[in-house]
Order: structure tokens, then C-alpha cells, then sequence
């Protein structure tokens, strides 16, 4: 009864989410450490696991709160933020568990062994910024942990297409491989090429909806990507009320480079940046294309706007 009830106040909430999730019992609140047991007991059975615990009391756990994307929107520059306080685990490396599918047959004994030890009290989370474009990744994190917390940076649309093509140029060039200019993937046939996937990454109406057949709402927390970059401190702020911390990372935690001409962080009186690959200029793009972009993205940014209640600030 308790979760058609639920099921129904949320229709009446969110008539705009059309798919619907699948039923979640009235114990989908339980603790992550009762879920964690379960999930355990599990994957015991199938695959003869034994939890790693250290001398010290701290042992690997899954993740209580994964990030799980957007792809350049600042998913590393977040992470190293909430590094900052005490009660959170970070994997160091994306793990891409749920979107590869050799990680993925590897099983929960495989993905738990990818996570850093931790003590009870603390939330272990790990970052894939591919995680929000797979249509295949909600449904398996589901399955794991229905009370999941998710984390999603979003940065203007335009911007991520910008990042995202910069990214690829580098490595290409790291490499001394030749790669094509920006306007050769952006235009086709004299037209806005919609069939590029760093604009496709970018409509984020779509794979929103995709996550929220599974995920209420309210355990999905969207970071503002660009106003982290500008004033990292507020944003900061929200995730530690949204994943129930304790508030312990402040204003002093944050400087700005003038060098690198973004926040770095200060910790314990340790100073560090991000990597030097962070915080690269974008190639120069004509102005009518680029105006071309911003043009394409305003109807999804107005369904995106819809589906979660909420504007951001993009052309």
C-alpha cells in the first residue's frame, strides 16, 4: 500500500517525468550499510567474496554515492572537493563498471575491489562520467542499490561540446597523431552536424529521463558546473547538505591561481591543483557557428529546465 501511495504522489509531483520507475518497496530507505549486506550476501554465494577489512578497522565498501557524470563538466575538479572532508572515500580512478561490459560480467566482488578502504562512518564514492550517457547503467545501478545517492555536473551545452572536442585534440596530439579541426566535425552538408556525439552528450533532456525511470528526483543532486568553476565554495556547500555530511569544508579550503586562472585547493595547509590538463583553452570557433550551437541547445535546455524543475544559466 505504502508504495502505491508513494507512486501516486509522485505522478501528482513530477507529471512531467513520463516513463515511471520501477516500484520501490517501503524499504528502500534502509541504511546503506543494511543494503550493502544484502548485496553481499549475494554475491557470497556466487562468487565465494570475502570482504577486504584492514587490521585498522577499515575495510572496502560499494559505493554509498557515485558521480556519474557529465563527461567535461567538472566531474574530477567535484571529486577533489569533496576529497576535502573527512568523511568521504574517493576512488582515484573511473572505474566504468556499469558502462563495460568486461568490468560489468566481472561482478560486485570485481567492482568492490576497485573502491579505497574506508571506515563505517564514511561515504565511499567513485566517479564514471560516462555513467549519465549510457542508457544501459541506470537500470544496473538500480539493481544494486535503489537508495542510491547520484551526483550529475552540468556545464552550458555549448561549453561541454568546446571541452569535450579539446580533450580529444590533446590526446591526439600527445600522441603526434593529426586530428581534424572543430568546424570539420561540426558542420555537414553546410548544416549543424546534430549527428556528433559530443552534441548528443550534451542534450541532456535525454538521458535524464533515462535516470529517472529508476531514480527519484531527490537522489539525484545536479551541480552547477559553471558557477563551481567561478565560486567552488556554494556549490561545495549543497552536496555536503545533499549527501547528509557534517558541514566541514569552508571558504579557506579555496584559492584562486592566477597562473592557472582557476580554484585550486588548500588542505591541512597542503596547496594543489588539478592536473595541468584541466582548465585548457578552447579552440577558437567562428562566431555565427558557434551561435549555430547555442541556437540548437535551447529547446532541449527548456525540456532539460522542465524535467528537473530548475534553470541554470546558459546561452
Amino acid at each position: 500500500m505504502a508504495a502505491f501511495l508513494l507512486g501516486a504522489v509522485l505522478l501528482i509531483v513530477q507529471p512531467q517525468i513520463v516513463p515511471s520507475r520501477p516500484a520501490i518497496n517501503s524499504n528502500a530507505e534502509t541504511s546503506s550499510q543494511s543494503v550493502q549486506r544484502e548485496l553481499l550476501k549475494k554475491t557470497s554465494q556466487k562468487n565465494d567474496f570475502k570482504e577486504n577489512i584492514h587490521s585498522n578497522g577499515s575495510c572496502q565498501q560499494l559505493p554509498q554515492t557515485i558521480i556519474i557524470g557529465v563527461r567535461k563538466g567538472g566531474t574530477r575538479a567535484l571529486l577533489e572537493m569533496l576529497s576535502l572532508h573527512p568523511d568521504i572515500a574517493a576512488a582515484e580512478s573511473e572505474v566504468h563498471f556499469f558502462d563495460w561490459e568486461d568490468h560489468y560480467r566481472n561482478g560486485l566482488k570485481w567492482y568492490i575491489n576497485q573502491m579505497p578502504f574506508s571506515y563505517p562512518h564514511q561515504i565511499t564514492v567513485e566517479k564514471t562520467p560516462a555513467y549519465f550517457t549510457s542508457p544501459k547503467v541506470p537500470e544496473r545501478v538500480y539493481k544494486m542499490n535503489q537508495s542510491m545517492r547520484l551526483l550529475l555536473i552540468l556545464r552550458d551545452p555549448s561549453e561541454r561540446v568546446l571541452s569535450d572536442y579539446t580533450q580529444v585534440f590533446y590526446n591526439h596530439m600527445q600522441k603526434h597523431k593529426p586530428y581534424p579541426s572543430i568546424e570539420q566535425f561540426l558542420i555537414k552538408n553546410g548544416e549543424l552536424n546534430v549527428d556528433y556525439k559530443a552534441i548528443n552528450r550534451s542534450l541532456y533532456y535525454i538521458h535524464m529521463q533515462n535516470w529517472l525511470k529508476y531514480f527519484p528526483l531527490d537522489h539525484i543532486h545536479i551541480v552547477d558546473g559553471d558557477k563551481l568553476i567561478k565560486d567552488p565554495f556554494p556549490e561545495i556547500e549543497k552536496v555536503e547538505r545533499f549527501l547528509k555530511l557534517s558541514p566541514q569544508i569552508n571558504a579557506s579550503n579555496f584559492y584562486f591561481n592566477k597562473t592557472k586562472g582557476f580554484y585550486c585547493l588548500r588542505d591541512s595547509g597542503r596547496e594543489r591543483c588539478l592536473h595541468e590538463s584541466k582548465g585548457r583553452a578552447h579552440p577558437q570557433v567562428d562566431t555565427h557557428l558557434l551561435e549555430k550551437l547555442q541556437e540548437y541547445f535551447h529547446e532541449p535546455n527548456k525540456k532539460f529546465f522542465e524535467l528537473v524543475g530548475r534553470t541554470f544559466d546558459w546561452h
